[in-house]
């Protein structure tokens, strides 16, 4: 959420942000009840006071005063409850609409509406070739009995799977091994929430625009995250870090995922690359209302996520994420893409992404800085890993002619020594 003050002083600014990512918001009916409220309000606060005023002075008034002045006192009541009853729905129009706006990408962002107008940045690896025919990571997978896809949708629906045997201790190392990679640079690791109440969806920008990506539990009011950037950055919502010397916080949330894959009708149905439910490490941080910091913070979580993918031996590339592709509230962002042989093309697995006090103004989180000043905080994310995502690109660059796969160096440790999945005998 903007800061109502920048958008009265930057409407063109605004306008122009909203255009760009794609958001269909009037920003002059905002303005235009900004002002009528700011009338209305002003008046509702005269009327207060001076009904505040008389009724404390009642009991000091001469009979002959007392009932005229009950009598003005009751008339300053009505109006002022007619005004509060004019201004109800006006506030929650202005309320809908500040939700609507747009957070103002950096200016080296680039302009574009879809991800196909991302612009690579570099590429890290050399892209493997094969001496045999290779199988995508459904065949693989079926073939080492590592997936069984058929009863997923069975007992759940499309896009629904089980992870088997080996799959599910390569998953259960990757993110222990992930988990440990972040631990030793100062992150607190952290399981959360993955049933929330409407308020972080809202705070974190999920809500409105997002809601229908979100499985809802109606009878409960509570909905299912699809990252635990929602309940991270929630954690310290309402609240004021006493001094700037606690921040930055990092934090890294493993969790369980959800996402209804509205809109994605007949899109990448085969396998794991799309699905409903999946496990999910993110990066959060939170830091001082510093552009610079901000900005270093931003490559950091960036850096963290490659050195991932370089120590799984992934080649991969980087995009700078275009207006178009961006969220409501980010403000720069980043993807890294996996080279995924069997779909000819990288395909993105992290996004990092810069909110300024986007996220905090909505979910209320605030610092008090050296001079005692009292500043919302900038939020950070970035996912530090994503299954079964990362499978698709782990199983089909690791595979064998004889149709096994082996097993990243780096997570062996992890997998109790394991160095391969071969076929059951």
């Amino acid at each position: 959420m903007l800061d109502i003050k920048y958008i009265r002083e930057n409407s063109d600014i605004v306008k122009k942000a909203a255009e760009n990512k794609l958001i269909n918001v009037d920003i002059d009916r905002l303005l235009e009840i900004d002002i009528i409220l700011r009338t209305k309000n002003q008046e509702l606060d005269n009327l207060r006071e001076e009904r505040n005023k008389l009724s404390s002075s009642i009991p000091t008034l001469a009979d002959s005063e007392k009932k005229n002045t009950i009598e003005y006192v009751r008339t300053l009541k009505e109006k002022i409850t007619k005004l509060e009853e004019e201004t109800t729905p006006l506030k929650e129009e202005f309320d809908n609409l500040m939700y609507e706006v747009p957070g103002v990408p950096f200016e080296e962002i680039p302009i574009g509406k879809t991800d196909e107008d991302n612009v690579e940045i570099k590429t890290v690896g050399e892209l493997p070739t094969f001496d045999f025919e290779i199988k995508d990571h459904v065949d693989l997978a079926e073939s080492l009995d590592l997936i069984d896809i058929p009863r997923g949708v069975k007992v759940a629906g499309s896009r629904s799977y089980y992870l088997k045997n080996e799959a599910v201790l390569l998953e259960m190392a990757l993110c222990r091994y992930v988990v440990d990679n972040l631990v030793k640079k100062g992150f607190t690791p952290m399981t959360v929430p993955t049933l929330v109440k409407e308020a972080p969806m809202y705070g974190t920008s999920y809500f409105p625009g997002g809601r229908d990506q979100a499985y809802a539990v109606t009878e409960d009011n509570l909905y299912l995250v699809g990252t635990s950037e929602v309940a991270l950055v929630s954690y310290h919502s309402n609240e004021t870090f006493e001094n700037e010397d606690c921040l930055p916080k990092m934090y890294c949330g493993y969790s369980s995922c959800y996402r209804r894959e509205a809109g994605t009708y007949g899109k990448d149905t085969r396998g794991l690359y799309r699905v409903h439910q999946f496990t999910k490490i993110e990066q959060v941080i939170m830091c001082k209302a510093d552009f610079d910091e901000q900005y270093k913070l931003h490559d950091f979580l960036l850096a963290n996520a490659e050195e991932i993918m370089q120590d799984l031996k992934i080649p991969y590339r980087v995009v700078k994420v275009c207006t178009g592709d961006m969220g409501i509230g980010q403000v720069r962002k980043h993807d890294i893409e996996a080279w995924m042989p069997s779909r000819g093309k990288y395909s993105e697995t992290h996004s990092c992404s810069s909110f300024n006090d986007f996220q905090a103004r909505r979910s209320n989180i605030k610092y008090k800085d050296k001079d005692g000043n009292t500043k919302y905080c900038y939020t950070l994310n970035n996912t530090a890993i994503a299954s079964p995502r990362i499978l698709i690109p782990l199983l089909e660059l690791y595979q064998n002619a004889d149709g096994s796969v082996n097993i990243p160096e780096v997570l062996i440790p992890y997998m109790g020594g394991m160095t391969k999945i071969e076929k059951k005998k």
